[in-house]
Formats: structure tokens, sequence, C-alpha cells
């Protein structure tokens, strides 16, 4: 179990947690074709949490276009990640984190020791962290600022291939 928060640059860990349809989630089955965009949050239906996913649903075709997957952890269980995705219609996966062993992994932090972090990572398809986006009061800039940095990443790609 790590203790560090993990930082831009790198390798993020590899994990396995059950989707919201009850299936395995493993991080590099999906890195394998797209970047990532890893989401922590506090819990399902609250307010800053609800912002925050429908937000990425509102963005979700940009995530797609910029080449990522969306993908959102708390410590919800499966039961209540189903009708979060159900009563605010989002189309990316989430993950139920119950025992919270991958926010430790992550090093994701709590809030004054007791409220689970908002932590957003942005992992390229080579397993690398390349954005970190700490900030439990302000879960819109998550959204936006995770556009920009993977905007950013493919005219990069795009730049060294030409």
């Amino acid at each position: 179990m790590k203790d560090e928060a993990i930082k831009v640059g790198d390798k993020a860990p590899e994990f396995e947690l059950k989707r919201q349809d009850g299936g395995l989630f493993r991080l590099y089955d999906i890195l394998r074709g797209k970047n990532v965009v890893l989401y922590f949050y506090p819990k399902d239906s609250t307010s800053g949490c609800t912002k925050q996913a429908c937000e990425f649903r509102d963005q979700y075709e940009s995530f797609q276009d910029e080449g990522a997957e969306v993908v959102g952890i708390s410590s919800d269980s499966i039961e209540s990640h189903q009708r979060f995705e159900r009563n605010h219609h989002l189309p990316f996966t989430l993950l139920s984190d119950n025992d919270g062993n991958v926010r430790k992994l992550f090093g994701v932090p709590r809030k004054l020791g007791l409220l689970p972090g908002r932590v957003t990572y942005i992992i390229d398809q080579s397993g690398i962290v390349r954005y970190v986006h700490n900030s439990l009061s302000k879960p819109l800039e998550h959204v936006s600022t995770a556009l920009e940095v993977l905007h950013d990443i493919n005219s990069e790609l795009k730049a060294q291939r030409a």
C-alpha cells in the first residue's frame, strides 16, 4: 500500500475494481487504446459530485474526441453507482472502491481527515500520469482543466509526429 500521492511523471498503479454493471475494470486494459481521465470523488448524489459528474457527462463527447475515457471512483456501492448513473444518464464508467484501497494506492488525501478528497488524474496510453488536479471545492474545474490538458497532450503528440 502506498502512502505518498501519485505525481505527474509517475507510472499509474494497476488496479482492478468492479464497475457499476458488475464487471471488472482493469486500468491497463483501457490504456491500450485511450488516455484515461480518472477522477476520485467523495460521494454519489451529493451536490458537488452530481455537478461534476453531470459536467463530465455534458462534455463526454469532447473527451471522446480527444481520445480519452472518463472513469469515476468513489467508495459507494455498485447499487449506489447504478442509481447515480441512471438518475443522471452518465455515459462513463463508475467504479466502487468500497475498502478505499485504490484511493490509498493513488494517495488521494482526505479533507480534515474525514471527507474523501476530489482528485483527477490524466493518464496517457503508456500509463504515465500527465496531470493531477486536487480541489475538493471546485468540482467543475476538474472537467474544464482535464479537457485543456488532453488537448495539449494531443497537440504535443501531433507535433512529435510531424
